[in-house]
């Protein structure tokens, strides 16, 4: 069965031309002009990805991130014509795993689906890393606490993933920008601040040993 994306925006043009182009590399595609129709329809048939424009009629695409974010994990593309670094940022806290200015290229687009996809959907087997009381599978992109696995984003675990192969070793919010989001960007933010939070919730709901240790004034590392 081919991935299922929902396509999310108000300019029929635009949603239909993106739902071409992802049919084209077989994937379902199921499309929505305003958030309340997706909330509606989402337990009816879980999509594989979200994409998800801001400028939304009624609750627009940061709000319905959120909501999305409450109950799933789900790959989030937000789409927008506001493309300041502000808003990047602001998509990024929300739980989005990627950011698109428009205009875009459709190819850009299908580039960043597969690139989720690949990571999202990597073959099992094989590279584990073990840290206290989790075990990091990497292949399958799983983290697990007692053979128990954790559902994280596929942020989190890109984060999770990056701190634990550079375990003792501490990373700047900066840095980790620059790493694990791609990012470059002169301006405050609490994105990484903000995902550590929710990573540590779901540690904590776990009882795990594991954590994400803060060192004051600099960043974050993880202990082995």
């Amino acid at each position: 069965m081919s991935n299922l994306i929902y396509v999310v925006d108000d300019d029929k043009n635009i949603s239909e031309l993106i739902s071409m182009y992802i049919k084209k590399e077989g994937y379902s595609v199921k499309i929505f002009d305003n958030a309340e129709g997706v909330l509606a329809y989402f337990n009816r048939e879980k999509p594989d990805m979200l994409i998800i424009d801001i400028m939304l009629p009624g609750i627009d695409g940061y709000e319905l991130c959120k909501k999305i974010r409450m109950t799933s994990d789900v790959p989030i593309i937000i789409i927008s014509a506001k493309g300041d670094d502000i808003d990047k940022i602001v998509g990024f806290e929300i739980g989005a795993d990627d950011y698109i200015s428009k205009p875009f290229s459709p190819r850009e687009l299908i580039a960043r689906i597969k690139s989720i996809f690949k990571r999202t959907n990597a073959p099992q087997n094989t590279n584990k890393i073990k840290i206290k009381d989790i075990l990091i599978v990497i292949d399958e992109r799983r983290i697990l606490h007692k053979g128990k696995e954790i559902e994280f984003t596929s942020k989190e675990f890109d984060l999770i993933l990056y701190l634990s192969k550079n375990a003792n070793k501490a990373y700047t919010r900066e840095q980790l920008l620059k790493e694990v989001w791609k990012c470059n960007l002169d301006i405050k933010t609490r994105a990484v601040d903000d995902m550590i939070k929710r990573i540590r919730k779901k540690l904590q709901n776990c009882e795990c040993e594991f954590d994400i240790t803060t060192i004051w004034g600099y960043g974050y590392k993880v202990e082995s």
